[in-house]
């Protein structure tokens, strides 16, 4: 028989990662999880983000090919965000779990793919998530599942089951440190622009505007991205780098009202310290483990579900990656920009219009997007090119069907980013009704940025 180091490790990993351990950090995170569902879900409602995004507009901009995906009618979508806070508050109290979080993940996945005008990190996050959460056994314990299916309760999970939560911060972590290494983050030319307009802020207005402190939040940031996941995994800095991501997550709820992010960032500090130190805390009256099975009897051969947390996580790290492979600046060309942990980088303002002409009689028309869009909507569209591309694919139909027979879509784009001159953001020569949307390949008629 011959020995194999490699072999060896793997084997001795593929057990570790099998190895039953006290549930209790994923029982406390799927009830921290299905209550921020419930807050996000119905807060989308009362703060008006779901009369805002998906009411009052009477164009939408899907991800390209979910062109399909269209809100409901009327007040329609104050009922399917009404049910999301039902099933997220199901989640929470583990009630037909695996049919709550699923139902909610479609219903999640598809708002999120409907617009992406006010695309957000954390979104993404929660769908990731929700993936993560169907996998595992979450509902174990203090759920009404195990309550009234008592065959289902346990005390433990293997340790996989938790791995894979810290793991999915790290990558988060990690390509949002890497994402600010750019010389205008360095410079902190984004974050001096978002601080002119927190002037007002009681007590901290007038200190977030000196150059000194926002030059430390910049490269602060870094820094926090880079070390945090480390410094949670290494006991010795555990309790101290909590309490770090604490002020940090905090600073950033007051400062940049990013929504539930930071809350689900401090959630996921359960999954670094000790399954013992969760049941401690959150769950003192549930029996502790005995006989953890230590001496298990080795399964030499991988769990298919293994295979599937493999791709998962290779994608993972492909996503943020694949701006690199696209010609151009991605913060002015935005191509890999999403799901990319591209995470408040930059700050990009615009104007723009399109000029459409008829080739066959020659009578053209000007047309200002404020026409057909809302004020934000119109905004936004003025810097992403590929909002652009698609606005232009909606003014060929309308036209058409104002007896336009050949149809020609010219933008005239003029954007900056952070605060650089304004500058030709899309190549005004190019009919953009007759361009195709190619979604791994750099469009030629995104102007490159000049310094």
């Amino acid at each position: 028989m011959v020995f194999s180091p490699t072999a060896d490790r793997y084997d001795k990993w593929l057990t570790w990662l099998q190895q039953p351990v006290d549930n209790s950090p994923l029982i406390i995170f799927r009830i921290f999880f299905g209550l921020l569902l419930f807050l996000e879900t119905s807060g989308a409602i009362v703060t008006g983000w779901v009369k805002e995004n998906l009411i009052l507009p009477k164009i939408l901009f899907p991800f390209i090919g979910f062109e399909w995906l269209k809100p409901l009618p009327g007040s329609g979508m104050y009922c399917y965000y009404d049910l999301m806070a039902v099933l997220g508050f199901f989640v929470l109290i583990g009630f037909w779990y695996r049919v709550s979080l699923g139902l909610f993940t479609l219903l999640w996945w598809a708002t999120y793919l409907m617009q992406k005008t006010s695309y957000n990190n954390h979104y993404y996050l929660i769908i990731l998530l929700c993936f993560l959460m169907l996998l595992v056994p979450a509902n174990a314990y203090a759920s009404w599942d195990a309550r009234q299916h008592p065959q289902i309760r346990s005390l433990s999970c293997p340790r996989w089951c938790l791995v894979i939560f810290a793991a999915q911060l790290g990558i988060v972590y990690t390509f949002a440190a890497i994402a600010k290494i750019y010389p205008d983050w360095l410079a902190a030319k984004p974050i001096s622009i978002w601080f002119a307009s927190k002037a007002h802020y009681p007590v901290i207005g007038n200190l977030l505007q000196q150059k000194g402190i926002q030059q430390l939040i910049a490269f602060g940031g870094i820094a926090f991205d880079l070390t945090i996941t480390p410094l949670l995994l290494w006991r010795r800095t555990r309790k101290a780098a909590f309490f770090l991501g604490l002020i940090f997550h905090l600073f950033n709820s007051v400062v940049f009202a990013v929504g539930v992010f930071p809350y689900m960032a401090l959630a996921f500090s359960v999954f670094f310290f000790s399954p013992e130190t969760s049941h401690k805390l959150f769950f003192r009256k549930k029996p502790p483990l005995t006989d953890l099975n230590i001496n298990q009897k080795k399964n030499n051969k991988t769990p298919l579900i293994f295979y599937v947390l493999a791709l998962y996580f290779v994608l993972q790290v492909w996503l943020p990656l694949r701006h690199w492979f696209i010609p151009g600046d991605v913060h002015w060309t935005e191509e890999g920009h999403r799901m990319a942990w591209q995470m408040m980088l930059r700050a990009k303002s615009g104007t723009l219009y399109y000029l459409v002409k008829d080739s066959s009689t020659g009578k053209t028309a000007t047309v200002n997007p404020e026409e057909f869009l809302t004020p934000k909507q119109a905004r936004i569209l003025a810097t992403r090119p590929d909002m652009i591309w698609q606005m232009a694919q909606y003014l060929k139909v309308h036209f058409q069907k104002q007896e336009y027979r050949h149809v020609q879509v010219y933008a005239y784009s003029m954007a900056s980013l952070n605060g650089r001159p304004y500058q030709p953001l899309i190549d005004s020569t190019v009919n953009l009704a007759a361009v195709r949307w190619r979604p791994f390949h750099h469009a030629a008629w995104i102007l490159p940025i000049s310094e």
